[in-house]
């Protein structure tokens, strides 16, 4: 066993994708490749910045900043709503990857996850060389850039892996897990928000080092067992494991609009490319929705949901949006017995208490089911517009105002 390859205990990788919806949009439209992409929507409209390329960072734009700021600090910049079903698509082929190295794999969200190797690392040459060879895989097989921490724990592979972005490898060897976080400012560290933070620095403690030189019972009198939590942590040690996640429990789907709108079929427009979009999800994951839910934003930010058990579980798109239609016909109608009448920033269509496997339905069901593939094929080949059920051209315009449609 060479040096390369020597690793006593735990082995742990913190994979994370660099700028990850900028770089899918740029893997995609080589035009972009080189040039500042901002994804959230466009530079005039309401909502905030999803993601940034590293081009436009360099201008100052940062994610969760608003659209209309970004497009001030970044007019040049390529401004795009997104397609999150394709960045769904390249997050299920990356943790694809991570799977053939360790069965061990959490996903913390569509771009990043933990990996534990510490069973089978000794088959691909050791933690750094898998670490390595997703960096090599990503790049080659699916034009993205991985970012990875190789450590003894979750701790230091999560802070190694943010360090030399983007397309960075930081080795934290066990034994020096204190040493390399010594150095590091206070921020860096899991647990040390801003209010304790600001503490700390009262104290005249800056670095990670000097937080873990301190006396761990004056930490524990001031913050409880917090206290003693980062006090561990400033000093490398994290007994955290990894957790494969689940399956998911719900698919859904949120649209914000440009402006808060009084216009109910707009709304009810939106309603039916959501519960397209989560149909589409549904029969992708070979699952179908016990429950459909209705969530709206109103002005000036107050949220509300609805739901309701359908009789049959379905991934079939018109029943998830007669379902979905019939919730906001409602809350609508609400709102108009108690005199409100309240504009719609937000809008969400959500299916959960999943099952797995097809409908054993014959007739209407089998025909349902062959449209829809039908409407998944053509949809993926020339674009999502590319079909528009008679339902979306043929609702009615009408404010909310008005009654309910018969």
């Amino acid at each position: 066993m060479t040096l390369a390859t020597r690793w006593p205990g735990r082995a742990i990788l913190h994979c994370d994708l660099d700028a990850f919806y900028a770089s899918v949009e740029q893997r995609d439209h080589p035009e972009y490749r080189g040039k500042p992409v901002i994804v959230g929507g466009l530079a005039h409209e309401r909502g905030v910045v999803a993601a940034a390329s590293y081009e436009a960072r360099a201008f100052g734009v940062r994610s969760a900043m608003p659209l209309r700021m970004a497009g001030r600090l970044c007019p040049d910049g390529i401004f795009v709503h997104g397609d999150y079903q394709r960045y769904g698509e390249a997050s299920d082929a990356v943790m694809a990857l991570f799977l053939e190295h360790t069965p061990l794999v959490q996903p913390i969200s569509l771009d990043e996850a933990f990996l534990d190797v510490t069973a089978t690392h000794h088959l691909f040459g050791g933690p750094v060389a898998i670490a390595q060879e997703l960096k090599r895989l990503c790049r080659e097989r699916l034009g993205l850039v991985l970012s990875v921490g190789v450590a003894s724990n979750k701790l230091c592979a999560k802070i190694g892996s943010d360090l030399q972005k983007p397309d960075g490898l930081v080795v934290v060897r066990p034994g020096t897990e204190a040493a390399f976080l010594a150095p590091l400012p206070l921020i860096r560290l899991w647990g040390v928000g801003p209010k304790t933070r600001d503490v700390l620095e009262g104290w005249g403690l800056r670095t990670i080092g000097e937080l873990a030189a301190f006396d761990p019972a004056a930490l524990e009198a001031r913050f409880g067992e917090h206290g003693a939590s980062i006090s561990e942590r400033a000093r490398g040690i994290d007994e955290g494991t990894v957790e494969p996640t689940e399956a998911a429990k719900s698919i859904g789907h949120e649209h914000t609009f440009d402006r808060d709108t009084l216009d109910a079929a707009e709304v009810e427009r939106m309603v039916l490319r959501l519960a397209e979009g989560v149909g589409k999800r549904l029969r992708a994951a070979s699952v179908r929705a016990r429950t459909i839910s209705l969530k709206l934003r109103v002005a000036p930010f107050e949220t509300r949901t609805r739901q309701r058990t359908v009789a049959e579980p379905t991934n079939d798109d018109l029943t998830v949006f007669r379902v979905a239609r019939s919730l906001l016909r409602a809350a609508l109608r609400d709102d108009r017995e108690h005199g409100q009448v309240s504009p719609v920033r937000l809008v969400g269509v959500q299916a959960s208490g999943l099952v797995e496997g097809e409908q054993l339905g014959l007739f209407d069901a089998a025909r349902a089911s062959r449209l829809n593939a039908a409407l998944d094929a053509v949809r993926e080949r020339f674009g999502e517009g590319a079909l528009d059920r008679a339902s979306a051209r043929d609702t009615e315009r009408r404010r909310f105002s008005d009654g309910p449609r018969r």
